[in-house]
């Protein structure tokens, strides 16, 4: 008689080892397995040992069936039970509990059988029912060959090498995938939806360390053997078809149960998104200690065929036994509901065979996921096509169905659409009594699915595999050095791969690189780049100063590259020069790059501001008799050393002596009557780095046309707002009026106003037409630039323009004493005209002739004083005499 054992206990306990080495010690055998992906990996282990003639593979989708075979793998839901095998098992047997695919199992543990021995692997979950059926011989529960410990939350990028993530939704699974590219280089993606092409393939990369990291859903926790040495939730709760529930701990133990491979342990735990276990459920996991299984569903194996509603009522029948539970929301019989609700089509399904054919079509696997509605309608087009018990689906039809699925997808979503679809055909195409030509339509939708999962692998592999960073990370672990190198164009690359680009002396990696990839190539790189940037130093240090160019944006650059920027200094005409890059590289070349980069600016100063450099040295010495640079001479000389190319006399105490002016000459600088002013640093090249220094020292900045103008205008917001006190940020220029004028031309236009005075011999005098020529501006500007130097017209011509000209008797002469200036003011009669500010709006105003000459009034013209005005003045008068006299 056959003997029929169970062997129980939890996962990695060599169990589904076992049911295979007692399988292939019979002649013939047969084991059902729950998923088609792991009916698959046993199916090429057995074809390992015994040969593809001797094996076969039977799931709804895929039937492999050599005339020779002699061992049968099958899911659960195909075992062919009508062949004779010496060995039948069947795995996870604790599925029978499961509420859509339950009647299965429990239907293979009271029939199935083989002729020898029959083996139920599974939990120990199912001791008690398999004691209460009375089916089984013996029980042996296995221990697990490793050790399973709770190792607590972790975020997801701090996960250790060899980590299995769980989700349970296609969104959670990639956003993790995703999220581990960018942190770990990548993750493989493991889901049931995925074909056993697609699914080997990625398990290959997650097994042979292409990648470390592995994102599934509970898919893992049936069976599938893998290297994984934590296991860690990123959800406690999942959608089981009808609603979304928390885990069991049972369903905890079966996915966590993967970590640990043979007697290596493994742990489990959470992700920080994660609700945490419960102290019991990390208890109960550890110890494989679960609630034993109250029910298994089940159902009638008798059907009634007599009519669809009979039909029905047959599949609704109880067991009359507590522990099997018939189950009415599975997916077949929810079909059923979903047709008999169509009274016109169920008029047509009348009779056995026609029912039959009825319940053979609402048993197809709703592969596609799409909703109850979704599925009913596919049954019911199958059905419109097949009622009859004799009709075949046409080639037409199958090559209309087939022809959708085929063209280029690189979407993962509507890959794995169409996957599911081509599943549902070839599901159809094995069906030898639904087609014209079964083998030929299995055929294409094998192809077709062979061509859809390598695009789907490709199209994960290109989501959530970055292998450049992964060479670089497994290379930084390896022994062997990593071969890196730098092309002369800059490009930095390691074992074969761009990692980034060497500008100057800063390594910018590739700006597709991710958050690891970028510590991972700086270290990778390093050895390649220490000796490229020691030689760019070395280049940097040898230079003469002209190969150094420093820029208006205070960066340096050399041959084309930045390698340095110019900062505050102790003083604006000696920034600081400071290496952007190289922080790596040694001190003593650092050191002399730095010393030639500040070699360079020195000498740059020098030949742009050569006159000011011979000042300052002048300055730097002991006054003596040959630079006779002292007391006052000596002070503006200081001034003009930190302005750099003029200053204003005015601002002295007292006028320059003839020879504190000769003194001030020997050392270049020349002085007029209200300036005194660099000759030499009034140059294009000269004014534009004494701006470029002062920009450095945070001075604001006015740029100036290409060349340097004798004036320009400023009549702009931006312009004229930006003189302060008179001066030009880039110094050397004096704004008058709406002109900005250089300082040796406001100097050349007085000297000509004095001499057209001298030569007129009197206070007024005519200008010269050329004049405004001199400082190249308009006639009509000129009158305003004239009058900012402090003339005001003498007397106009018949048509309104200045004829003469004179100085304003309130301007004090260059070399007028401030005494003097004070009693020549007192010793000038009132004016009899009002003044008028020159920032007045009415200034142009002032000298029409007679505007603001009140006219002559009559006594008897001038209003008559109101008697309390009068009286309040003679009050005034009295208290502001009697105040004089009381004044000491």
């Amino acid at each position: 008689m056959a003997q029929v054992r169970a062997v129980l206990g939890p996962t990695n306990t060599g169990k589904t080892h076992l049911a295979i080495e007692r399988m292939l010690g019979h002649q013939s055998g047969m084991i059902g397995l729950p998923l088609r992906l792991l009916a698959r990996e046993v199916y090429d282990r057995i074809v390992k040992q015994k040969g593809a003639r001797a094996c076969a593979l039977i799931t709804g989708e895929e039937r492999i069936e050599p005339d020779t075979a002699r061992y049968f793998v099958a899911t659960v839901e195909a075992m062919p039970l009508s062949r004779p095998v010496e060995f039948l098992c069947v795995d996870e047997v604790q599925l029978a509990a499961d509420p859509d695919r339950g009647h299965l199992f429990t239907d293979r543990l009271l029939h199935a059988r083989g002729t020898h021995e029959t083996l139920f692997i599974g939990s120990e979950t199912m001791r008690p029912a398999l004691n209460r059926l009375g089916i089984v011989d013996d029980i042996t529960y296995r221990e697990r060959l490793s050790k399973l410990t709770y190792g607590g939350a972790m975020k997801i990028t701090r996960l250790p090498r060899r980590t299995a993530v769980v989700a349970f939704s296609a969104e959670e699974v990639y956003a993790i995938a995703e999220l581990l590219r960018r942190h770990r280089g990548g993750a493989a993606v493991v889901m049931g939806a995925l074909s056993p092409r697609t699914r080997n393939a990625q398990v290959a990369l997650y097994q042979t360390g292409e990648v470390d990291y592995l994102v599934a859903t509970d898919a893992i926790g049936m069976g599938l053997n893998m290297d994984v040495d934590h296991v860690a939730f990123a959800s406690r709760a999942k959608f089981d078809g009808r609603r979304r529930r928390k885990l069991r701990a049972d369903e905890i133990a079966q996915i966590a149960g993967r970590a640990g491979r043979f007697v290596r342990d493994g742990s489990f735990g959470e992700t920080t998104d994660c609700e945490p276990f419960d102290p019991e459920i990390v208890e109960r996991v550890e110890a494989h200690n679960f609630q034993a299984v109250e029910h298994l569903y089940w159902r009638n194996r008798t059907l009634d065929f007599s009519s669809p509603e009979a039909l029905l009522a047959s599949l609704d029948r109880p067991s009359g036994d507590t522990l099997l539970v018939a189950h009415r929301d599975a997916s077949d019989v929810l079909a059923l509901r979903a047709l008999l609700e169509d009274s016109g089509l169920m008029q047509a399904v009348r009779g056995r065979a026609r029912v039959q054919r009825l319940w053979e079509i609402c048993q197809l696997p709703d592969f596609r996921k799409t909703g109850e509605e979704s599925h009913a309608r596919l049954v019911k087009t199958l059905l419109t096509e097949l009622i009859e018990p004799n009709a075949r689906l046409s080639d037409a039809w199958m090559a209309v169905q087939l022809q959708r699925l085929e063209g280029a997808d690189s979407h993962i979503d509507a890959l794995q659409q169409k996957l599911s679809q081509v599943r549902t055909l070839a599901y159809i195409a094995h069906r030898e009594d639904w087609c014209l030509n079964p083998t030929r339509w299995q055929d294409a939708a094998r192809q077709i699915e062979d061509r859809l999962s390598d695009a789907l692998h490709e199209a994960l592999l290109s989501r959530f595999v970055d292998r450049r960073t992964n060479a670089l990370i497994k290379g930084l672990k390896g022994e062997d050095a990593l071969l890196a190198g730098v092309t002369a164009e800059g490009e930095v690359t390691v074992e074969g791969h761009f990692v980034g680009r060497l500008v100057g002396l800063t390594f910018s990696p590739d700006s597709r690189a991710s958050t690891l990839e970028g510590r991972a190539v700086r270290q990778a790189a390093l050895k390649a780049l220490r000796p490229e940037i020691a030689r760019r130093l070395g280049a940097i240090a040898a230079a003469p100063p002209e190969a150094l160019h420093f820029g208006a944006d205070a960066l340096v650059r050399f041959q084309g590259a930045v390698v340095a920027r110019l900062d505050v200094g102790a003083h604006w005409l000696s920034p600081r020069v400071s290496l952007m890059g190289a922080e790596d590289a040694s001190e003593p070349s650092r050191a002399r790059a730095l010393a030639a980069l500040q070699a360079a600016l020195q000498a740059k100063t020098a030949q742009h501001l050569a006159g000011l450099m011979r000042l300052r040295g002048a300055l730097a010495g002991k006054p003596n008799a040959e630079t006779a640079l002292s007391g006052l001479a000596r002070g503006l000389a200081f001034a003009l050393s930190e302005d750099g190319i003029a200053v204003s006399l005015a601002d002295l105490p007292v006028p320059l002596s003839g020879a504190e002016r000769r003194s001030l000459a020997e050392v270049g600088v020349k002085t007029g009557q209200r300036y005194a002013w660099l000759p030499s640093a009034l140059g294009k090249a000269a004014l534009e780095w004494r701006a470029q220094l002062g920009q450095i020292a945070s001075e604001p900045r006015l740029a100036i046309p290409e060349a340097v103008p004798s004036s320009f205008s400023v009549d702009t917001p931006a312009v004229s707002g930006s003189f302060v006190s008179g001066f030009a940020p880039i110094r050397g220029y004096v704004r008058l009026a709406s002109r900005a004028v250089r300082v040796d031309m406001v100097e050349r236009l007085l000297t000509a106003l004095t001499d057209a005075k001298r030569q007129a011999a009197a206070s007024a005098f005519p200008l010269e037409a050329g004049l405004a020529a001199l400082i190249g501006c308009k006639s009509e500007e000129f009158v305003k630039v004239i009058k900012a130097l402090g003339l005001s017209v003498a007397q106009w011509d018949e048509v309104g323009k200045p004829l003469l000209w004179r100085f304003q008797r309130r301007a004090r002469a260059a070399d007028e004493t401030p005494k003097q200036s004070q009693r020549r003011a007192k010793a000038q009669p009132p004016s009899a005209s009002i003044a008028v500010r020159a920032d007045s709006p009415f200034a142009v105003l002032a000298d029409l002739p007679g505007l603001f000459v009140p006219p002559a009034r009559s006594k008897s013209e001038l209003p008559k004083p109101d008697k309390r005005t009068s009286r309040r003045r003679r009050r005034r008068s009295n208290s502001q005499g009697t105040q004089a006299a009381v004044s000491p």
